[in-house]
């Protein structure tokens, strides 16, 4: 694909009609996650489509745009995530109530959408809570980069682990 340069960015909750681009939009994240090393996180089938509909649905899924196109996907939300209630081995940056963000991922069009995203999402709500699979060297990077703190690990519903990051 061809990058984008100098297009200015925006994000907007995604709309039903841009499912299946969104769709198309996270099976290349895998691919992207597999060739970097991290080819267990979402494998070759998260997130399922039944959930990506759900996060639209709820209103909790947004687009970044580029243009007319999709450069990133991902789901923001302000309020308590249960998976982060228990943290091991560390601790959380603070208790305030924080806004957090799932499943995101690049178009692979737009250098910086991923940093654009999460710096929106920190912008709501002054303290934003993530984790990431081990393995997801980028996301980590990507997320130091921004000013966010490792501070522990967490678990998913189904006892996957993930390294849980915060900026407040």
């Amino acid at each position: 694909m061809e990058e984008k340069r100098n297009t200015p960015l925006r994000v907007e909750k995604t709309r039903p009609e841009q499912f299946e681009q969104v769709l198309r939009i996270y099976d290349r994240a895998r691919h992207f996650m597999a060739e970097h090393g991290n080819p267990n996180q979402w494998g070759s089938t998260n997130p399922p489509a039944a959930r990506v509909r759900q996060d639209i649905d709820e209103g909790n899924s947004y687009v970044c745009m580029a243009g007319g196109e999709i450069a990133a996907v991902f789901y923001y939300k302000e309020g308590e995530d249960p998976t982060y209630r228990v943290i091991e081995d560390g601790a959380w940056v603070n208790d305030t109530p924080y806004g957090v963000v799932h499943r995101i991922a690049s178009a692979g069009t737009v250098k910086g959408a991923g940093s654009f995203c999460v710096q929106w999402a920190f912008r709501r709500c002054g303290n934003l809570r993530i984790d990431t699979h081990r393995d997801n060297t980028v996301m980590q990077n990507m997320l130091r980069k921004n000013g966010f703190s490792y501070c522990g690990i967490i678990h998913l519903e189904n006892g996957d682990e993930r390294l849980a990051f915060q900026k407040a």
